[in-house]
């Protein structure tokens, strides 16, 4: 038990801090309604956590790096409630169209990359 919380944990903050550099890059460099440095990472860590459960079941990885990659990185990585909270403020600030977009394009595009990375990992 303790190597698996050790390795979520590490996967986590691992994780976390590429969410923050990876939305702060992206955020710098664009003046947009649409929250695209929340909306990057969700995309990526999509397709991330879908390959990471292939590799881990076709390269037969242990549990423990399967759940650093996974529920470690992946959850450190991807934004859900930083998702919501960017729709509530596009709401409040009459952005009603982009959430819209947002939300059907995170959404869409999320489940269509699960599927992707799964399907590369498979290969």
């Amino acid at each position: 038990m303790t190597k698996t919380l050790i390795a979520i944990f590490l996967g986590g903050g691992t994780g976390s801090v590429l969410r923050y550099v990876i939305q702060q890059l992206i955020n710098e460099n664009l003046t947009t309604n649409f929250p695209w440095g929340t909306f990057t990472v969700n995309v990526l860590g999509s397709f991330l956590i879908g390959l990471f459960y292939a590799l881990s079941a076709r390269l037969g990885l242990s549990a423990e790096i399967r759940l650093l990659l996974t529920t470690g990185l992946c959850g450190g990585f991807t934004t859900f409630s930083t998702f919501s909270n960017d729709g509530v403020l596009l709401l409040k600030q009459g952005h009603s169209g982009t959430f819209i977009l947002y939300t059907l394009a995170s959404v869409i595009i999320g489940i269509i990359m699960v599927w992707v990375g799964a399907m590369t990992g498979k290969e």
